[in-house]
């Protein structure tokens, strides 16, 4: 029986210590993948191409990969103003020729060495197109950052398919490029990742697998660190990128809502902070709401404002170049 082969392709854009965690315990996995693809966007001289390699040689001269298992590392430079959500991760896949692919971002670190095990395993059922994992903030994460990781990413594993449209809504489509492994195959069946989008690629390409009658898996034991601490500016920037590519592809996301998942997290989390008395978190919370409803409302309708404006309120600036 052939061995399965799986690739791990991250996106890298001026990266912190937390790069270096992520590569150490994904040569460390109990299930080791084959090659391990950097796509790294080129900025400031102190993070190309050339410094980023410097940085993996180093780290890998400290470090012992288990067994004797070869991994390849690729390190491929990306122009600042080719780099896009959907397409960088497009041209990730033609780098790999592996049975499975794993996406993750640079500051998504293993929290133990069976990420890749967990990761994999729901693919022994051929409806599974994509499986993605369990997002844990880290131990200095705001309380809020702290239940929202918990409200999207509960303790329990979840398979979704078209039958789970009414009842999930845009839920069904929930899927996170955080972490989440690809099963090469019908990824290309179905086309791949658009290849323009300012964000959610992950999404809309699992609502394509959910409406070509594929399934999308939750496994909650595949489980990575990863949380943000962003200002109120950064939330709103987020949720206008958020609201333009639900406007983009509104073929997709008209068909379900997303308020009204927004509206359960907000009624849940306020009745949480007022249970554990943590009144000052709750204006906190409130007005957090505010600049990510003001940014996904503008982002929805990106298209009767200025470019310029869009740019301003944009996270991701250069898809407006």
């Amino acid at each position: 029986m052939k061995e399965q082969t799986i690739d791990v392709i991250i996106p890298v854009y001026r990266p912190d210590r937390k790069l270096e965690m992520l590569l150490e315990k994904l040569v460390m996995q109990s299930l080791l993948p084959n090659k391990i693809i950097l796509l790294n966007t080129e900025v400031f001289p102190e993070f190309s191409t050339t410094e980023i390699k410097k940085r993996v040689t180093e780290l890998f001269h400290k470090i012992k990969v288990l067994g004797s298992k070869k991994i390849d590392i690729q390190i491929v430079s990306i122009a600042k103003e080719e780099f896009d959500h959907g397409g960088t991760r497009a041209y990730g896949s033609t780098l790999s020729d592996a049975d499975y692919m794993i996406y993750m971002t640079q500051d998504a670190v293993p929290k133990d060495f069976a990420l890749i095990h967990e990761l994999i395993k729901p693919f022994e059922d051929p409806s599974v197109a994509v499986v993605y994992g369990r997002q844990e903030a880290q131990i200095n994460a705001p309380i809020m950052e702290q239940y929202i990781r918990l409200f999207n990413y509960p303790d329990k594993d979840c398979k979704k398919t078209k039958a789970d449209l009414e009842r999930l809504g845009i839920k069904t489509f929930f899927s996170s490029d955080v972490c989440a492994a690809y099963r090469k195959d019908i990824y290309e069946e179905l086309g791949g990742f658009v290849k323009r989008t300012i964000f959610n690629e992950d999404s809309i390409f699992a609502a394509n697998a959910i409406e070509a009658d594929y399934a999308i898996y939750y496994a909650s034991n595949a489980k990575v660190l990863h949380s943000h601490s962003y200002t109120l500016m950064e939330q709103l920037r987020r949720n206008f990128d958020l609201g333009v590519s639900q406007r983009e592809y509104q073929d997709i996301f008209s068909r379900v809502s997303s308020e009204k998942e927004g509206t359960k997290l907000v009624k849940q989390a306020l009745s949480y902070l007022y249970d554990q008395k943590r009144y000052i978190e709750m204006f906190e919370f409130i007005m957090e709401c505010g600049f990510k409803y003001t940014g996904y409302f503008l982002g929805k309708r990106y298209t009767y404002l200025p470019q310029k404006l869009c740019q301003w309120l944009s996270m991701n600036k250069a898809y407006w170049r």
